[in-house]
């Protein structure tokens, strides 16, 4: 989509750009250091056991959780909402822009940490998706057990959850939903520097700046994942020749 016919933002000299921009870079760097300590809290949040024996789908059939570590001390899961019996293109668009994502795992490794998909559908069907998508995290069906690893918690809603394990015993240390799963997002982060945003309209934007990218009271259908009725991500797989049919 191209933002041609866009306004234009007001065009001024070097030295008013550069004020303007040190004036905003003290936000920037409250913003960061606010984070830090977010995440020093997050550090020192307590934790939960879980049954270290919960069993979860994976290529090999039914393992327990821990064997999702693959060896490893720390464990990100990523709770993938799922449409059973429904197409790929009916599937979770920002589940899919999320893990879409997710393919260098090496840096989290070096931490001593596995990333891995939880769906919380079948999985055979979710597998068949995850091959179309051509994504090569760890995949497991947590269908079975979600009652047990998502206690307390909306089943059928995305979430991060973050474990630790010790001595053959696992822990849950942190989780969110909603927009806390865009810690898994960069291309929102990329977004967020440009001029034009999102160009989603729950933005606070300069009058007549772009937001087309999401539902209007005239356009309630639009999405900002999908695109011509799909997730975004589907038309270069489907272009690249993959078969999308998750019942074969």
């Amino acid at each position: 989509m191209t933002l041609e016919n866009a306004p234009e933002p007001a065009v001024t000299d070097r030295a008013d750009f550069e004020a303007r921009l040190a004036e905003l870079r003290i936000q920037e760097k409250a913003h960061s250091r606010a984070g830090d300590r977010i995440a020093a809290a997050r550090r020192r949040l307590p934790v939960v056991e879980v049954d270290a024996r919960t069993p979860v789908t994976g290529p090999d059939g039914p393992v327990p959780l821990i064997d999702t570590f693959e060896g490893r001390s720390q464990l990100i899961t990523y709770y993938f909402m799922w449409h059973p019996g429904h197409t790929a293109a009916e599937q979770c668009e920002g589940c899919t822009w999320n893990n879409t994502q997710v393919d260098e795992l090496s840096y989290v490794h070096s931490r001593d940490i596995t990333y891995a998909v939880l769906c919380q559908g079948p999985y055979e069907e979710s597998k068949r998706y995850h091959e179309f998508m051509g994504w090569t995290m760890p995949w497991y069906s947590a269908q079975p057990s979600l009652d047990t690893l998502l206690e307390g918690r909306q089943i059928g809603m995305m979430h991060v959850v973050c474990y630790l394990q010790r001595d053959g015993r696992v822990f849950e240390t942190y989780w969110t939903t909603g927009r806390g799963v865009e810690a898994v997002d960069i291309n929102y982060r990329l977004m967020d520097l440009t001029v034009y945003g999102r160009q989603e309209p729950w933005e606070d934007s300069p009058e007549g700046w772009p937001q087309t990218h999401g539902p209007t009271p005239d356009a309630p259908d639009v999405h900002p994942f999908r695109t011509d009725g799909r997730p975004i991500a589907h038309w270069s797989r489907l272009r690249a020749g993959r078969s999308d049919d998750l019942t074969a």
